[in-house]
């Protein structure tokens, strides 16, 4: 079986990206929920603060949807390689029978 890469790829930035934004918005709301999460983050993301502002929100969501993406592009592509590996070989015999 093999994963669809750009099916992982969106579902994982949609998923992250969707995540970020909740914390962010709930932290718009009330301040104090999430801020070492989203400082956390910050920490990761360049241009990006974590501060409850609606720039920052956006910022955020923009490169958790990115970091998401490529997270699930490659955890596809990497399953991929290795599971074709891991294959048995059905055509071929591993012994040919004495005549």
């Amino acid at each position: 079986m093999r994963l669809d890469i750009k099916g992982l790829a969106l579902a994982g930035g949609v998923l992250w990206g969707a995540a970020i934004l909740a914390v962010a918005l709930v932290n718009l709301i009330w301040p104090p929920y999430g801020t070492a999460f989203l400082q956390v983050m910050a920490s990761v993301y360049p241009g990006y603060s974590g501060e409850p502002h609606v720039r920052q929100v956006l910022i955020g969501t923009g490169y958790a949807l990115v970091d998401g993406g490529v997270a699930g592009a490659l955890i596809a592509w990497l399953y991929n390689r290795l599971a074709a590996g891991s294959r048995p070989s059905l055509g071929r015999r591993v012994h040919e029978p004495a005549p």
